[in-house]
C-alpha cells in the first residue's frame, strides 16, 4: 500500500515542478517619460504597413471627425498606418495568414504623434472625463507614440464588411474588455487575438482592438502622418 502512495506523491511533485507556460501580459498603459526622437530618426524606424502588403484596410479614425473627440487630431495629415519596422513584418504575416482564410485586418490607428496624444488628454480635461485616464482607456504617454501599438479589427475579404465584435472601436466601458463578449462577437475577438498573438503581439484586455509589440529601448515620435 505504501509504494503506490509514494509514487502518487512523487508524480504530483514532479508535475508541480514542471515550468508553467509564460502568459504574455500587456505592458503598462503609460510609457516611460523619454525625449522625443527627431523626425529624421522616425523616418528610418517607422514603416507604412501598406508598403509591405497593400491589402491592409486603413481607416485612421483620428485623421477624421469620426472619433470620440469629434474632430481630427493634430498630426494626422494622411490616412497611412505606420508601425516600427520590427513590428511591420510580423503584422504582414498576420495579414497573409488571414487572407488564406478569407479575412483581412482593418486598422483604426497605429503610430500616433505625441501631439495627438496630448490633444486627447486635453479633451478629457475640457469635457471633464479625466476618469478615462485613471481607468486606463486613454494614455497620457501612449505606446502608439512609439509605433508599437495598433488598433484593428477583422473584415471579410470578399465584402469588406467588419466582423461582429460586440462594440464599436473606442467604446470606453467594460463591454469592450476582450473577455466580455458572447456568441459570435466572442468567437471573432478570439479569432483576432489568436492571429495576432501567433506573431508576438499582445492584447490589452480592456480593449479588444488594441495590440502591442515590444522592442528594446523604444523611442517616442512626433512626426506628422502624411
Amino acid at each position: 500500500m505504501r509504494k503506490p502512495l509514494v509514487f502518487l506523491l512523487l508524480s504530483i511533485a514532479l508535475a508541480c515542478a514542471r515550468p508553467q507556460p509564460k502568459i504574455a501580459v500587456a505592458p503598462p498603459v503609460n510609457t516611460a517619460e523619454t525625449e522625443i526622437a527627431p523626425d529624421a530618426v522616425a523616418d528610418t524606424l517607422l514603416v507604412n504597413v501598406q508598403s509591405l502588403d497593400p491589402t491592409f484596410v486603413v481607416d485612421l479614425r483620428y485623421a477624421t471627425a469620426n472619433n470620440f473627440t469629434g474632430a481630427p487630431l493634430p498630426g494626422y495629415l494622411g490616412n497611412r498606418a505606420y508601425v516600427r519596422r520590427e513590428a511591420a513584418a510580423p503584422l504582414a504575416r498576420v495579414q497573409r495568414d488571414l487572407r488564406s482564410r478569407g479575412l483581412a485586418l482593418k486598422i483604426f490607428d497605429a503610430y500616433r504623434p505625441v501631439r495627438a496624444t496630448l490633444a486627447m488628454v486635453d479633451w478629457t480635461e475640457r469635457v471633464h472625463r479625466t476618469d478615462l485616464l485613471k481607468d486606463g482607456y486613454i494614455a497620457s504617454r501612449s505606446r502608439h507614440n512609439l509605433g508599437l501599438a495598433i488598433d484593428l479589427t477583422l473584415v471579410d475579404l470578399g465584402t469588406g464588411q467588419e466582423l461582429e465584435m460586440g462594440t464599436p472601436f473606442d467604446t470606453f466601458s467594460a463591454v469592450a474588455h476582450t473577455a466580455n463578449a458572447s456568441g459570435l462577437a466572442a468567437v471573432n475577438r478570439q479569432k483576432l487575438k489568436a492571429a495576432m498573438e501567433a506573431e508576438g503581439f499582445v492584447n490589452y484586455d480592456q480593449e479588444w482592438w488594441h495590440y502591442t509589440f515590444s522592442v528594446p529601448n523604444p523611442l517616442r515620435f512626433d512626426r506628422p502622418i502624411r
